[in-house]
């Protein structure tokens, strides 16, 4: 490792004029070095430290690192609207950087979730010293991976980081009032105001904030394919890193197979057991062992070595797929992404299966006779949200109280009579009616331990309008990668709200933007299986090579 000089402030100017600030760290040896750069919005010093090693680190494996603050953040000049000037802005950034002193004029750029956003943003102008990118739990396109999901505004994630971002404009405005309000609505969440979705501590004191636009903005126009990064003309050598639990994990997909389909550079893709953060070996309620430590800086400085150095790390001839096996707890090496042919698990139900854990059942076998399991979600008391990649905290929580509740259906697979490894897409087709124009369905994959303990999987979220009984539903759930042990079990867990994960949903039809709490209703659902309504679980049932990362 080489001596690292104390951090210098470096400022650019925009096209349009803009001021940027940015902490340099670069090693003290003289020569001439790559560029790593980060661009931010939540101030320069943190530099996402919450996931990453210190820049400083960094620049002691001999690269000059930049972190800089966005436009209209920490202390950059300009008006802050998240991912509207990222492209223009990232584009003059990364040509600045390959100019500094001591650059050799070759950048790379690495980040997580905005960070990993900014990157693609630039990406998407072609400057030509950018050369690779190490994008992380960044959801890509915007309203199918961060603003909605299955149809449903992710209500607790967007409200929360509305509220980080517009008290933090707060400050930087030297807006004592609105900063304390909104500070305080940070830490307590504001979920019950007449239009849930639309808190009044928000619309008094950051009515200007984008997160309006998204909910006025509920199905994916216009707006949304402006404001996402095109990448149709890029071809870069990237690592895409992304986690289990974490949220955007279907945007770090999306843009990995993607690009992977198309590339001529190399791509390749490394998923742990984490959450959005922190990255580590406990995650939610349990402790995935010593493997599951973060071991995303070593690698990244191998492939920063490797396309920006030319060094020949050997990280080429490694497989290019990484996955975390959770249960057994290690790595695996594969040549791709696994897609296994989905097998089928059929939901069983005597019609008791909200009433008790015995009477739902999952079976290769499709029910002979048509089969229905009705209950009632009461918007009073709504299912509540319990881990998974959405919930706080996230991933895999105990939930067998949970399953007791008479508005959740369960349907379990008897003890596994060999180990079962799911890893990739799961998903559901479902036929389920109700008594109103508009539901949702929350559908929760776990373990069932043979204690009886019930930890969380994967999940998945879907808003329906209009159903019709004999068509079917499909619902996908968060990719998982896990091995189940012989003697364990699978279950499926269905309700109609996963509160507030995702806003109740008042059974009116409205859109979210307009539905009141005082408009919700108790709604009555059945879901049919057996005969020609054959709802069932799709799993992908995979066996995988033993190689360790």
């Amino acid at each position: 490792m080489l001596p690292v000089r104390p951090r210098e402030t470096a400022s650019m100017f925009t096209r349009d004029g803009i001021q940027l600030d940015a902490d340099v760290y670069r090693p003290a040896v003289d020569g001439s070095y790559p560029v790593l750069l980060m661009r931010q919005p939540y101030g320069r010093s943190i530099a996402s430290t919450v996931v990453y090693a210190h820049p400083s680190w960094y620049a002691a494996q001999g690269y000059i690192v930049v972190i800089q603050d966005v436009r209209g953040r920490g202390t950059s000049k300009g008006s802050f609207y998240p991912f509207r000037h990222e492209a223009e802005d990232g584009f003059d950034s990364v040509n600045w950087a390959a100019t500094l002193p001591g650059s050799n004029g070759s950048v790379g750029m690495y980040g997580f979730s905005y960070q990993g956003m900014t990157q693609l943003y630039a990406a998407s102008t072609r400057p030509v010293a950018l050369k690779t990118l190490c994008p992380a739990m960044m959801p890509y396109d915007l309203y199918a991976d961060a603003a909605y999901q299955g149809g449903a505004f992710q209500f607790q994630g967007n409200l929360s980081w509305a509220l980080q971002l517009e008290t933090e404009g707060a400050r930087l405005r030297g807006d004592a009032n609105a900063y304390q309000a909104l500070f305080k609505a940070s830490r307590n969440l504001p979920l019950y105001d007449p239009i849930p979705v639309k808190p009044g501590v928000l619309q008094q004191y950051a009515p200007q904030s984008y997160y309006f636009d998204w909910l006025e903005h509920s199905e994916p126009d216009e707006y949304w394919q402006k404001l996402s990064p095109h990448l149709d003309a890029v071809d870069l050598p990237m690592l895409h890193i992304g986690g289990w639990f974490d949220s955007y994990l279907t945007g770090n997909l999306r843009l990995y197979k993607e690009m992977l389909a198309r590339s001529q550079n190399p791509q390749h893709l490394i998923i742990g057991p984490w959450p959005h953060i922190p990255w580590g070996r406990k995650v939610g309620a349990l402790d995935f062992g010593p493997a599951a430590v973060n071991p995303i800086d070593r690698l990244q400085v191998r492939w920063f070595d490797q396309f920006l150095k030319g060094k020949d790390t050997g990280i080429l001839e490694e497989p290019p797929v990484q996955l975390f096996e959770m249960g057994s707890n290690q790595w695996r090496g594969l040549e791709t992404w696994p897609t296994p042919q989905p097998q089928s698990f059929y939901l069983h139900s005597s019609g008791l299966a909200a009433l008790s854990e015995a009477e739902g059942s999952l079976k290769p076998e499709r029910p002979a006779e048509k089969q229905s399991d009705t209950f009632v979600h009461d918007p009073w008391r709504p299912v509540p949200a319990l881990g998974g990649h959405l919930a706080y905290p996230p991933g895999p929580q105990e939930r067998s109280a949970l399953d007791c509740r008479t508005d959740v259906l369960t349907y379990t697979t008897p003890p596994l009579e060999s180990d079962w490894i799911l890893a990739g897409e799961l998903s559901l087709e479902l036929y389920a009616e109700a008594d109103s124009p508009s539901f949702d369905l929350c559908a929760v994959i776990s373990e069932v331990k043979p204690n009886g303990q019930v930890y969380t999987l994967t999940q998945g979220y879907r808003r329906v309008q209009n159903a019709q009984p004999d068509t079917p539903i499909t619902l996908d759930c968060q990719p998982t990668c896990i091995r189940i042990s012989r003697g364990h079990a699978l279950r499926l867990s269905l309700s109609a709200a996963c509160f507030p994960a995702y806003p109740v949903n008042t059974g009116t039809g409205s859109p979210v933007r307009e539905e009141r709490w005082i408009e919700a209703r108790i709604l009555t659902l059945t879901l049919h299986s057996g005969g020609d309504t054959g709802s069932r679980l799709l799993l992908p049932l995979a066996e995988m090579c033993s190689e360790g990362l």
